[in-house]
């Protein structure tokens, strides 16, 4: 998806939008694979490398401002 260096551009809200969209896409393959095999099997793994390079920045962002 989302390289960390491109995470260092976006905003707050692009960041939290991405957080959003990414877990709800995270949710869905779940529940789909769970009755069928999975079309991509590494899907998982990607969306939940995403999500901890988004929680990854929003924290580094949080402890600039302090």
């Amino acid at each position: 998806m989302t390289k960390r260096d491109n995470m260092t551009m976006k905003t707050d809200q692009e960041l939290n939008k991405l957080l959003i969209e990414t877990r709800a896409l995270l949710r869905a393959e779940r529940f789909s694979a769970a009755g069928a095999r999975a079309k991509n099997p590494n899907a998982a793994r990607r969306l939940r490398a995403t999500i901890a390079r988004v929680l990854t920045e929003q924290h580094i962002r949080v402890l600039k401002s302090v």
